[in-house]
């Protein structure tokens, strides 16, 4: 035991304490431990510390000094009382940890804090997949730069997490813990840094695409035998002046307000994707098939004779053609004009098979569906399945009556126009009637409409014998595939996944904000489009896992029970005047191990970090 002297320069001035130290045996060997401070007066001359040391070592073993000696006395009693009370000689609660040498010193635990907790769980998990993908070194192929690539995790990793704009991202990406988890420094970042790093992604995408799709094929095990393509909108704020893609079109977000972009996405029966292509805004789906095909191929390769999967507004006879040429097989809904070759049929109770299908835990917009189906004779070698919903027959009279009901508005503002003389030329009449029996094609049909020049009328008059072919027909629709060696069941099924797509686009709209895009360049656009697919694609990876396990759930569900587990900073302030900090994350709840166990990743989401500083702020 002997007593020690300690200056420390705080702000300048120079503070003196003496401490009475003694040494101890640990597994590294002997080590210094604090018994009491001293003050910052001598306790003695500094010749006679090591004798007032080995009196007071003697007097708490038990041996005090035949002569009393009041300068010990009161050490001892201020040693004993500490340890009783497990307190500081300030008062404050202690504990014990080692500085930087090693040395063991006091805590005072009443000064304990818990600052800069950040939320780590999401961040670990997207961390993790992203590395498991192989992203980074995709994009060191495409010839990103270290902090490109960063820039661009960080990017994917709000749209998986919390999407933001751009703008707002750089604030998001300091509240989160992903200095902690990533390793990089993102204290500077600005939009106009992200901005860049746009530019610097887009050039780069198909080759991205091309090679994340091969490494999910092999990490996955993947078939791709099924391709599933559909279209979706989505649309901007503000006027879109540098876009040329930014144009008006039928809006699926019901936004006809909006200036938008088409976007079409191919994935595979697995729900990953295969491609993705950003259209003009007013482009139609059918005038698409020929572009998606050439953008599979570029990305995937030629997969001959996979399956590709189609709605009706793409079930045109070029579009199948097409299809056919490259040597895919397809599997379409027919267009509603189609199905009424096949009224008898539809009307024959005969041969009808149930068929059920059981909805999705991950997705609460699907619902238990029962569908009755048929084969019929198709043409050219083609194979028909007629199908019956009771749930797609509601749908279908309500877009009917909404139809009609829309028609016979118009009809009479034409009929209007007509009698008060603004519209008198017969040709310009007769294309008034054309275009809305085009617009309204699906109730035109069971409707007679006509101008007589001589009367100078508008006459309109329901076919109640049409009318009611059409009423029979709701919910029922048409199947055509070129697959022979399918059975109806397994035609309805195929086609059904076509619904994973629909999916797809509500989890880049919706948990990945695809919508609005706030860009007004068009490069910048498609950037940002394919930010939301590259989330998507940690998305499906981290489902998919649990799926293989057997296990129903989605990452919504996943990342709100990992927002719990965090990196905090522990603050421990110590006797010697210093402060240990320790920043670590928190111990994982059993919610948190189980995520971790099933995705097989780590439990930790840092090494933890230690440093002495002598402000404890």
């Amino acid at each position: 035991m002997f007593i020690k002297r300690t200056t420390k320069q705080i702000k300048g001035k120079t503070y003196t304490n003496h401490l009475l130290v003694e040494s101890v045996a640990t597994p590294k060997g002997p080590r210094h431990r604090v018994l009491c401070s001293l003050g910052s007066l001598s306790p003695a001359p500094r010749k006679e510390w090591l004798g007032l040391a080995h009196r007071i070592e003697s007097a708490l073993g038990g041996q005090p000094e035949f002569l009393p000696d009041s300068r010990v006395d009161a050490i001892v009693r201020q040693i004993e009382g500490q340890r009783a009370s497990g307190r500081s000689p300030s008062g404050e609660p202690m504990t014990s940890a080692t500085d930087g040498e090693g040395d063991l010193v006091a805590i005072h635990t009443d000064g304990i804090e818990i600052l800069e907790a950040r939320e780590a769980g999401p961040v670990h998990v997207g961390h993790q997949m992203w590395k498991r993908l192989g992203l980074d070194e995709i994009l060191q192929e495409a010839g990103l730069s270290r902090r490109s690539r960063q820039l661009t995790e960080v990017m994917t990793l709000n749209r998986l997490i919390k999407p933001l704009s751009e703008h707002a991202m750089p604030g998001w990406i300091r509240r989160v813990a992903t200095r902690d988890v990533l390793g990089a420094d993102f204290e500077d970042l600005n939009h106009h840094a992200l901005y860049r790093n746009l530019d610097h992604l887009h050039p780069q995408r198909v080759l991205i695409e091309k090679r994340l799709s091969e490494k999910e094929r092999a990490l996955f095990k993947l078939k791709k035998t099924i391709l599933l393509y559909d279209l979706t909108s989505t649309y901007f704020e503000g006027k879109c002046l540098r876009n040329p893609q930014a144009k008006r079109g039928y809006s699926r977000d019901k936004r006809p307000d909006c200036k938008q972009v088409v976007v079409g996405l191919v994935l595979d029966e697995d729900w990953f994707p295969e491609a993705h292509e950003v259209f003009d805004g007013n482009r139609t789906d059918r005038t698409t098939v020929d572009e998606m095909l050439d953008a599979i191929e570029k990305r995937t390769g030629k997969n001959e004779w996979a399956t590709v999967v189609i709605d009706r507004g793409m079930a045109f006879d070029d579009n199948l053609q097409q299809i056919k040429a490259r040597k895919y097989h397809y599997l379409v809904a027919s267009r509603q004009g189609e199905r009424s070759a096949h009224f008898e049929e539809f009307e024959d109770d005969s041969g009808w098979e149930e068929v059920i299908r059981t909805p999705s835990p991950t997705n609460p917009f699907q619902k238990k569906t029962r569908v009755f189906i048929k084969r019929s004779a198709g043409q050219h070698g083609e194979v028909h399945v007629l199908c019956v919903s009771d749930g797609r027959k509601e749908k279908d009279r309500a877009i009917r009556e909404k139809h009609e009901k829309r028609l016979l508005k118009d009809l009479q503002a034409l009929s209007d126009r007509i009698a008060k003389g603004s519209l008198v030329d017969q040709a310009k009449i007769n294309q008034g009637i054309g275009r809305l029996k085009e617009r309204y094609a699906r109730v035109a049909r069971y409707y007679q409409i006509g101008y007589d020049p001589r009367t100078n009328q508008l006459t309109w008059q329901e076919d109640a014998e049409k009318k009611k072919k059409a009423e029979n027909l709701d919910g029922g629709y048409m199947l055509k595939t070129d697959r022979q060696d399918l059975t109806p069941d397994e035609i309805w099924r195929t086609y059904i996944l076509l619904t994973r797509v629909e999916s797809a686009f509500r989890a880049m709209k919706s948990p990945l904000m695809e919508r609005p895009i706030f860009h007004h360049v068009q490069e910048r656009v498609q950037a940002h489009i394919f930010l939301c697919v590259l989330a998507y694609h940690l998305l499906i990876s981290i489902e998919k896992m649990f799926l293989d396990r057997g296990i129903h759930t989605s990452w919504e569900a996943l990342r709100q029970q990992l927002s719990t587990h965090q990196v905090v900073t522990v603050s421990l302030p110590a006797s010697n005047g210093e402060t240990l900090k320790i920043r670590k994350g928190t111990n994982p709840e059993e919610v948190h191990k189980e995520i971790y166990r099933v995705l097989g990743i780590p439990r930790e989401v840092m090494k933890p970090v230690r440093a002495w500083c002598t402000d404890s702020h």
